[in-house]
């Protein structure tokens, strides 16, 4: 598959819900973006989920090695030097302002906006973008390949099985309001 040369870093409260990131997976698939992330990113998101379910330790080190898999290149490494020169109100979240550096990404996919402001990541031409702004502008440049991202999440959805209903409700328990309002539309080819 050929990928867009338009990059995204996916933040760790992203990854962190389950629903949500297999949709973002699902959409990363469609080739109409790379999506990235870096190891500390990972361990982050990973270590959130423990917290409350250390029980899913092996199961969360699957899908980790998955998600790897399934996205070509999608690990940044070499950002760490870049940390040191940057500014954010939160210094937790250095490591995503510099990965997304090093890996020339336009965009951060994080509930976070706040925690990246326009100031500081004018400088690098990245914008820090809620899931369901991110999900509604592909779905402007692609509406076929979100709509496919979100039949083929749904259609793997085996245990239970969703209606097209509960599965639109997933996505609205993760602020993914305007991505249900683009799908409507679609509900007889989920």
């Amino acid at each position: 598959m050929r990928y867009s040369a338009f990059t995204a870093v996916y933040d760790a409260c992203v990854l962190y819900p389950a629903p949500l990131r297999d949709f973002l997976l699902w959409l990363a698939m469609t080739g109409t973006f790379r999506a990235r992330w870096s190891a500390q990113i990972h361990d982050e998101w990973m270590r959130a989920v423990l917290k409350t379910r250390p029980e899913l330790a092996e199961q969360l080190r699957r899908t980790r090695s998955l998600m790897d898999q399934a996205i070509p290149d999608c690990l940044v490494e070499g950002y760490e030097p870049l940390i040191p020169g940057l500014t954010l109100p939160d210094p937790n979240d250095l490591h995503v302002l510099a990965a997304a550096i090093r890996c020339g990404a336009s965009v951060i996919v994080t509930f976070n906006v706040k925690h990246f402001p326009a100031e500081a990541l004018g400088a690098w031409g990245i914008d820090a973008q809620h899931p369901d702004e991110f999900a509604d502008y592909l779905f402007d440049l692609h509406p076929d390949a979100v709509v496919e991202a979100a039949k083929k999440q749904r259609a793997n959805l085996r245990n239970p099985e969703l209606s097209v209903e509960r599965y639109f409700d997933n996505l609205l328990r993760q602020g993914m309001i305007q991505t249900v309002k683009n799908l409507s539309g679609f509900r007889s080819v989920l």
